[in-house]
């Protein structure tokens, strides 16, 4: 079989299968092909002397398993650390000042008023309409709904705006009024479906947790990395597909894809690469972004290719800046802080990197990163680096006083990078799963279909190697 796409998704795909097909006994042969020189996607670390810089993702919720267990099993378990425990607040950036986001305040179960009040962020009349959540009746239509119409009739305008649209739609670099909520975070929708109120179903999913707790192994923080960066994650996949039998060829673009039929209801995949590569295989997953599997199969199925250009992608720049310690001071503090869309400003947000996860910097350096572009927001994007990096000090200098020069600064543009989960989107993925069905062994895996993150990536590309062997072992009986 061929996968095509190099990234954590295409990289899990094939770990799993190999896995799953030694385990059941059954020979495979599996190439994987990128365009990309090198493996890993948007997992891109940079180790600059003692920095360790993160030019796409840098951690992983260790809620969701899966990359946990993905690192456990490829013997990265004691590279695993948590987020700071002392620098451990974030902020929320209201009238050019930052406020401390209350603990408790991104799950939804906060245990006292007092730092809601404190904070600033919210009044007492947007509180009590936060409050409001235990009293309203669950909604009844069966219908789609982006992620901003549910916080708002669930929580009220201003703590929509002011909190919980900057840290759920900051994910996605998206826009909370075009999100489907049924697609970015099914959690939420479940909760009122099932306690009629938000709040009470997460107190009651904290109490269930408590009284289940076996407190017999490690607990994590909410976020966790790894001590070198993410990408030993990728050198581990890459280097337990290579001794599994699988082949690996970066540098490959694909240029073509053909099916032929060589026997009732089987197919043939021929994958042409620009290179010169040819290859024929009996199953193939695509773990290229939608608009590239689009491409691809658009010869083959048309209405399959102009459902995935209809998921749209946003981009986006990481501008990671060092600075020498004591020209810091102690100007930052926590963890970072997120910028709400009604600030209007360019910055979406900002992460003390070396505050918040120990080893990405000597103790004389400070690391910061900032992030821009996204959903509304990518016009600042065709400005040069130069450019963008003198619009986020510009931004540090007024929202932290951070007025001194770093010493070390790095641009990393990504270009349609953040798949976006639009209103519809779930309806549309039961279309495309319909129109590929008449392709037996051709599947569609990655961040653009049913979650971004890496765990996601990971969990999806276990279920499609998984699909893929129960196809290959079918055809072979």
């Amino acid at each position: 079989m061929v996968i095509i796409g190099g990234g954590i998704s295409g990289l899990s795909t094939a770990f799993a299968l190999l896995e799953q097909a030694a385990s059941a006994e059954v020979p495979i042969a599996c190439t994987i092909l990128d365009a990309a020189p090198v493996w890993g996607g948007k997992i891109l670390t940079h180790r600059v002397g003692r920095l360790v810089m993160e030019a796409g993702p840098d951690s992983f919720l260790s809620q969701k398993p899966w990359a946990m267990e993905l690192c456990r099993r490829l013997g990265l378990a004691d590279q695993l650390i948590d987020t700071n425990p002392v620098e451990k607040k974030a902020s929320v950036l209201r009238g050019g000042q930052l406020h401390e986001l209350p603990e408790g305040l991104v799950t939804f179960t906060p245990t006292q008023l007092g730092p809601f009040l404190r904070s600033g962020l919210l009044s007492w009349m947007d509180l009590a309409r936060m409050g409001c959540d235990v009293l309203l009746p669950r909604r009844r239509s069966t219908e789609d709904e982006s992620l901003a119409a549910f916080f708002r009739r669930r929580f009220g305008r201003h703590a929509c705006e002011r909190v919980i649209e900057p840290l759920m739609a900051g994910i996605y670099a998206g826009d909370a009024e075009q999100m489907s909520l049924r697609a970015t975070f099914p959690r939420f929708y479940e909760l009122e479906q099932a306690h009629g109120s938000v709040i009470r179903g997460m107190m009651a999913a904290r109490r269930a947790r408590a009284q289940h707790s076996s407190g017999g192994g490690p607990r994590h923080t909410m976020f966790v990395t790894l001590k070198n960066g993410l990408a030993d994650l990728v050198a581990g996949l890459t280097a337990h597909i290579g001794q599994a039998g699988g082949v690996l060829k970066a540098g490959v673009q694909v240029e073509a894809l053909r099916v032929r039929s060589h026997q009732a209801g089987r197919w043939m995949y021929d994958v042409i690469g620009t290179d010169g590569t040819a290859l024929s295989a009996e199953a193939l997953v695509l773990a290229t972004p939608a608009y590239v599997s689009a491409d691809l199969v658009r010869p083959l199925t048309p209405l399959a290719a102009g459902l995935m250009e209809m998921i749209p992608y946003a981009s986006t720049a990481t501008i990671s800046l060092v600075y020498p310690a004591e020209a810091v001071g102690t100007r930052l503090q926590g963890f970072g802080f997120v910028v709400p869309r009604v600030e209007k400003r360019d910055l979406i947000a900002a992460t003390w990197t070396s505050l918040k996860w120990p080893h990405r910097a000597p103790p004389q350096e400070v690391s910061v990163r900032c992030y821009l572009g996204g959903v509304g927001r990518e016009a600042i994007l065709q400005r040069d680096d130069e450019a963008l990096v003198r619009c986020v000090r510009e931004e540090l200098a007024s929202i932290v006083g951070l007025q001194a020069a770093p010493h070390y600064v790095e641009v990393n543009r990504w270009r349609r990078a953040m798949p976006q989960y639009t209103i519809g989107h779930l309806d549309r993925l039961a279309q495309l799963d319909a129109a590929l069905s008449r392709f037996g062994g051709l599947v569609v895996t990655g961040a653009g279909y049913r979650g971004v993150g890496l765990p996601d990536c990971i969990r999806d590309g276990a279920e499609t190697a998984a699909q893929t062997l129960r196809y290959l072992q079918s055809t072979a009986a």
